[in-house]
């Protein structure tokens, strides 16, 4: 249950930052809305999971690298942004870092 929730924090907050970039400076009605929606659902989901027992360094890592990267992508893929190699790298070791403190929580 509690990745369930870490999962919905991820894809709410996600779906927010989309709708940040889509609101064009909270000039557009329904995306502004989708952002202040979708925030206070992301930490509402992601405050659930740290109820439940995640680790806050955990669960605050995860969230943000899966958040990153799947924004960059969305980016890339979608918003017609592109992706250098150097910011591919940061990702990269962003993700290396939630990594190491998941494999460092376990001794």
């Amino acid at each position: 249950m509690t990745l369930l929730f870490l999962a919905l924090a991820i894809a709410t907050e996600v779906t927010a930052t989309v709708s940040l970039k889509l609101s064009e400076g909270f000039t557009k009605p329904v995306p502004s809305i989708v952002v202040v929606l979708g925030y206070g659902a992301a930490f509402f989901f992601l405050s659930q999971a740290l109820r439940r027992g995640m680790a806050i360094g955990v669960a605050y890592g995860i969230w943000s690298a899966v958040g990153v990267a799947a924004i960059a992508v969305i980016g890339v893929l979608f918003l017609g942004e592109r992706l250098t190699l150097v910011q591919v790298g940061g990702i990269g070791l962003v993700i290396l870092g939630v990594l190491a403190l998941e494999l460092g929580g376990t001794h």
